[in-house]
């Protein structure tokens, strides 16, 4: 018993959880007990209660730099002494990994302290600087209370993993260790264990961690591919083995668990007693030795130099990918198909398989499967990669993937070439599709819409809803003459599609009438019916197409701008983004960047206390006008919702209609929060997600500009 509590008085998930056994009597509790941390070894798990912990109001956070690692430790030790809730440390590779600039060769200590008042927050910080008195800090303690900024500080902590492994040299794996130390060992085991890597060879390690708890990451860059390479990695763990446990009485596993690696000296560190009772724990939960074979127990003592994970590498956009899944909360195919980061990995083993040869078999299931769970389901909308901290976008992988399928001289691309060519006809003949979409639903109602719209899609056709416009009438418009002049390309699906049902006009004429209102001449690209900003043919794989469609509207552009002297806008949130990224000579403004940056302060505004619901279009986000647009929003409504859940809506250009589950699974969480909050109207900024949110929400969604419109004067 006193073995045990010694062992679990510093972070300890090495091998089964044996603290049950002395704070617990009653059966039920130690089996409960015993399943934290137990790996899947004991039983499967389908659902968890768990107690949340007091939510401190007040906080307060400093980056504490120290010229050695040593002295930083030491303080450390003494702050643990003190009203310090948090302490990392993040030495010099962790700090280069985030492009941190202070100084060279520092070891800084994030610190954290909580309160439930203003003035014990103040005391707070008063104690801990009479800590740091004896200590030379590189730079002075700064202590913030503000969000935005100590929330750059823990953004910077999170990121150390993913940023360190992103700087691995190409075709190795991360690892990530995390071990712990009783804490009046710190000092001098951070140093040994700094040492203990560089003698190792491994000197682009980085350790990082919960220091105040004594518990450290390493991270190293490991490549398996010769003998050398798996004798130095046995090397290293048998050191660490007895750096941690003979000379420190550490754990060797502090919260991640066991697994494989570390599974062969879980005997070691508990010694053979403890060992057996884990053993028994083992044998009466799974005699039989099914569950997560390996995992914790294992009998062959060199099983952490087997089974590596190869790393391949297979397209330059992802190789840096060390598949921590950072990206997969921004992943709208999460759970339906694959993740962002299964794409990846689905990848590399396609790669492998052709790199070596085996298993024909296994390489043609796997490439036949892709297309749909990796490429047709990939909206490709580029979020992964904004809660990646390599900033990964898995959508240029799927890009390349659909350019070698359609690469010039295809017959795939041969017709995308033909109709880049004959692009004003191709608009000309989907009016007409419209046109007859109108008619019959003009007959068949609604219900008649859906129910003929799935026997549709169950042949195989595109998707037909009750949500789909009208057809665009283009009749000529008329523009005040005005001082003030602006250039309007009207995106080709709105020169297509018209008003949707209950909207009393045209999105263009809506535009033109607003900015005349406004006191702006509105100006027209010539020959704006043949033109398109590149965005469907890039989004099917033909880069090259794609670029000549947006040189010509550029050119056009710059033409009707007089070189640029008039600002230019775009309807359509996506396509505005395709321009601003490959556009050379002139920056189009989204029409809501536009009405905010120009126009709005020429308006009254009449908020309603009507609540309205708002969509963020991906690409908004991804141009940073996520405060603009919502800040029009809330002018023009006291009550605007912004649906929890809802991230890209995963109509992504044509796959509303042609991969509808994609669209249906995005929006799952949508219409509850709609109902939830009496929300009768919708606004966004792009017409193809309007129509998605429309279906899967149960109310009209429509471009922003009638709401500004019906809210100013």
């Amino acid at each position: 018993m006193a073995r045990i509590r010694r062992k679990y008085s510093i972070k300890n998930v090495t091998g089964l959880n044996i603290s049950p056994f002395v704070n617990f009597t009653d059966p039920f509790e130690i089996i409960t007990h015993l399943m934290v941390g137990s790996e899947g070894t004991l039983a499967f798990a389908s659902e968890f209660t768990m107690k949340t912990g007091h939510l401190h109001p007040f906080k307060a956070s400093a980056m504490l730099y120290f010229a050695d690692m040593r002295r930083a430790c030491e303080a450390v030790v003494d702050m643990k002494k003190g009203p310090v809730h948090c302490a990392e440390l993040l030495d010099k590779k962790s700090l280069a990994s985030v492009n941190d600039t202070t100084g060279p060769n520092l070891t800084a200590v994030l610190i954290q302290t909580f309160a439930d008042s203003q003035a014990e927050l103040d005391s707070n910080i008063a104690a801990i600087n009479s800590i740091l008195e004896p200590y030379e800090l590189y730079v002075p303690a700064v202590f913030t209370s503000d969000p935005a900024v100590y929330g750059k500080y823990w953004a910077i902590r999170s990121g150390i993993f993913p940023s360190v492994g992103g700087t691995r040299p190409l075709g190795t794996t991360v690892i990530i260790e995390d071990i712990a130390f009783h804490i009046e060992d710190l000092p001098d085991a951070t140093v040994d264990m700094a040492q203990m890597l560089i003698d190792h060879g491994y000197d682009d390690s980085c350790i990082y961690g919960h220091a105040l708890e004594g518990n450290y990451h390493f991270i190293i860059a490991q490549s398996f591919d010769t003998e050398e390479d798996v004798r130095r990695y046995r090397n290293l763990m048998d050191e660490t083995v007895k750096l941690v446990v003979d000379k420190y009485d550490g754990s060797l596993k502090a919260e991640h668990g066991t697994g494989r690696n570390m599974a062969p000296f879980v005997a070691k560190e508990w010694g053979e007693k403890a060992y057996e009772v884990m053993r028994e724990v083992k044998r009466i939960f799974d005699p039989e030795g099914i569950l997560n074979p390996g995992v914790i127990f294992n009998d062959d003592p060199e099983c952490f130099i087997k089974g590596f994970k190869p790393m391949p590498l297979t397209n330059v956009h992802v190789d840096k990918c060390i598949e921590c899944g950072f990206c997969e909360v921004n992943c709208l195919a999460y759970g339906l198909t694959l993740s962002s980061r299964q794409r990846i990995i689905v990848q590399r083993e396609i790669s492998r398989l052709r790199i070596t040869g085996e298993n024909p078999q296994r390489l043609f299931n796997l490439e036949k499967l892709y297309k749909y769970y990796g490429d047709a389901t990939c909206a490709a909308d580029g979020l992964c990669s904004t809660s990646c901290p390599m900033k990964i976008n898995v959508g240029d992988l799927t890009h390349d993937l659909r350019n070698a399928a359609h690469a010039p001289g295809s017959t795939a691309h041969n017709v995308g070439d033909w109709a880049a060519s004959h692009f004003a006809g191709i608009k000309t003949a989907l009016k007409g599709a419209l046109y007859m979409a109108q008619g019959a639903h003009a007959v068949l109602g609604d219900g008649g819409v859906t129910a003929v719209g799935k026997a549709m899609r169950a042949i195989g056709l595109p998707l037909w809803t009750p949500s789909l416009p009208k057809a665009h009438s283009m009749k000529p418009l008329y523009t005040k003459p005005s001082d003030k002049k602006v250039v309007y390309f009207p995106s080709c699906l709105n020169q297509t599609m018209g008003r949707s049902k209950g909207v009393a006009s045209d999105l263009v004429d809506k535009v033109v009438e607003f900015l005349n209102r406004a006191g702006w001449e509105v100006i027209f690209p010539d020959n704006m019916k043949k033109m398109c900003c590149g965005m469907i043919w890039e989004s099917k794989g033909m880069p090259d197409v794609a670029q000549r469609k947006t040189d010509e509207l550029e050119a056009a552009m710059l033409a009707a701008s007089h070189d640029g002297n008039y600002p230019v806008v775009c309807d359509q949130s996506p396509c505005l983004h395709r321009m601003r990224e490959n556009m050379k000579q002139i920056k189009p403004l989204e029409l809501m960047e536009f009405i905010h940056d120009y126009v709005a302060q020429d308006l009254t505004f009449h908020p309603t206390d009507e609540p309205v619901a708002l969509h963020i279009t991906c690409s908004s986000r991804h141009m940073g006008l996520v405060e603009k647009i919502t800040s029009l929003a809330r002018r023009c409504s006291n009550r605007v919702v912004l649906p929890e859940g809802v991230g890209c809506c995963g109509f992504a250009g044509d796959k509303g209609f042609t991969q509808p589950e994609v669209n249906e699974y995005a929006l799952r969480h949508l219409r509850e929060a709609i109902e939830a909050n009496g929300v009768k109207r919708g606004f966004s900024n792009s017409r193809t997600c309007e129509v998605g949110l429309t279906t899967h929400s149960g109310v009209p969604y429509q471009s922003l500009i009638y709401l500004i419109d019906e809210a100013t004067s």
